[in-house]
């Protein structure tokens, strides 16, 4: 069902100023810092106050007496200035119809951040986004939400390998673990695989005046060979160089990236390339992944070692990577279940 079918196209056009309204962010009392982090920040007491801000907003906005599921991404650009994407009938993964975004910039200006339209405007404070119309009137108000992935924690089952947990577990020779004890990117599973199931749990950290490729960035790979991207690209369209992507090959289903310093998991399910005795490959590898539980990647063929892998595909078993790409990310909880080679 899409919006039009929903509100018809009145409804449509008036949801469409929600989305190009006004915003009023009020800084924290204790004013914006000026800090810049090279790599990315991981620790939420040293983060500046526009981080109080961002994150996912859900709730009904009335329209002609009816009320209309919308969701919210605020994403923080560093500065006081802010992205809002705005989602019809829920937020990505939770609703959302798929088919319609709308987004808007804004600068902080003193202690305020404010986008206006010309019949609506909305304030957020206190973890509270409220809309109302151009008499005054409160039409809707949409509260601060954390998600949680259904897998956070999962616990690994009977024959699986556990490559990294909380009670010293640690089959990534080499690996930097961080003081909250926490895995660090640049790693490499001593144990290889061939065909497998695993689950992994990952922080991005926070970096607002970084974006694109420089934001959080590192990967899950594969056997070293098959990279399934990790990048803060909260908020963004969900492209095959963006998170839950298949490196060159496939772009998630949905983005279902949460914001920075909150844990998320990857479920994969992976089928490795197949070889004949010559060597010669007879079929491609296969991958399902879900993100935050989300199918993203359904038997999706991956025809080739991705970029940056540091493995050549090949007919023997291989470890689990986590790229390095020189900003700051942290793993736990990871764990694989080999499959019996069919």
């Amino acid at each position: 069902m899409t919006l039009r079918s929903l509100c018809g196209s009145a409804k449509t056009e008036m949801f469409s100023r929600v989305m190009t309204l006004g915003v009023c962010l009020l800084a924290m009392s204790w004013g914006l810092t000026s800090r810049s982090w090279a790599n990315g920040e991981t620790d939420p007491t040293k983060v500046d106050a526009d981080f109080a801000f961002q994150g996912e907003y859900l709730g009904d906005v009335t329209i002609e007496d009816a009320k209309i599921p919308v969701g919210v991404q605020i994403i923080a650009k560093g500065d006081g200035k802010f992205h809002l994407v705005g989602y019809p009938l829920g937020l990505p993964g939770d609703g959302w119809d798929t088919t319609r975004r709308h987004e808007v910039d804004a600068t902080r200006e003193g202690d305020t951040v404010t986008f206006r339209g010309d019949e609506l405007a909305a304030t957020l404070f206190g973890g509270m986004l409220k809309v109302v119309n151009s008499q005054g009137d409160t039409i809707g108000e949409l509260k601060k939400v954390s998600r949680t992935s259904p897998t956070l924690n999962a616990q690994p089952p009977e024959g699986a390998v556990v490559l990294f947990d909380d009670k010293g577990t640690n089959k990534f020779p080499g690996g930097k673990v961080s003081p909250e004890g926490w895995l660090m990117q640049g790693a490499t599973s001593e144990p290889t695989f061939e065909d497998f199931s695993m689950h992994l749990e990952f922080m991005l950290s926070y970096a607002p005046k970084k974006s694109g490729q420089g934001r959080s960035n590192s990967g899950l790979y594969l056997q070293g060979r098959h990279e399934v991207q990790i990048l803060d690209s909260f908020g963004l369209e969900g492209k095959d160089n963006e998170c839950g992507g298949i490196y060159t090959v496939a772009s998630p289903a949905v983005n279902m990236c949460y914001p920075p310093l909150q844990w998320q998991t990857y479920d994969v399910d992976f089928t490795a390339a197949r070889f004949d005795e010559a060597g010669k490959k007879t079929s491609d590898a296969v991958v399902n992944v879900r993100h935050n539980g989300v199918l993203i990647h359904k038997n999706v063929k991956v025809p080739k070692a991705t970029t940056a892998a540091p493995n050549r595909e090949g007919p023997t078993p291989g470890p689990i990577f986590l790229q390095d790409h020189g900003n700051q990310v942290r793993f736990r909880n990871i764990w694989v279940v080999p499959k019996a080679a069919k």
